[in-house]
């Protein structure tokens, strides 16, 4: 048994997928009220190229704003760590005196 072929200007119903020619619609003038609405396919792709374009912008501006707020992170933390530095500089040097004081204090007891 053979498919019956639907023909209708600017739309093909086979066995496969539903295709709609856009172009077809709009060449034409004298169709039918319905058809006109076929070029909801053009404003759909911009629609969705508007989108595309909106979630790139947005993706890059993000990238932009946490790449700047990780810089400053990096330097508040690079600040702090030498200020640690300093402060087990210092205690090194506590340490090293402590430790003099005790090598005079063992050695005057050692003789």
């Amino acid at each position: 048994m053979h498919a019956t072929k639907l023909i209708v200007p600017g739309l093909s119903f086979g066995a496969g997928p539903i295709s709609i020619s856009v172009s077809g619609f709009v060449e034409r003038t004298d169709t039918a009220a319905s058809y006109p609405s076929a070029t909801l396919a053009n404003e759909m792709d911009a629609a969705v190229w508007t989108a595309i374009g909106l979630l790139a912008a947005t993706s890059l501006g993000t990238l932009f704003y946490l790449g700047s707020r990780i810089d400053a992170l990096a330097s508040r933390m690079d600040a702090r760590f030498d200020r640690v530095d300093a402060r087990f500089d210092h205690m090194e040097g506590r340490f090293d005196a402590l430790a003099s004081r005790l090598d005079a204090h063992l050695d005057r007891h050692a003789t």
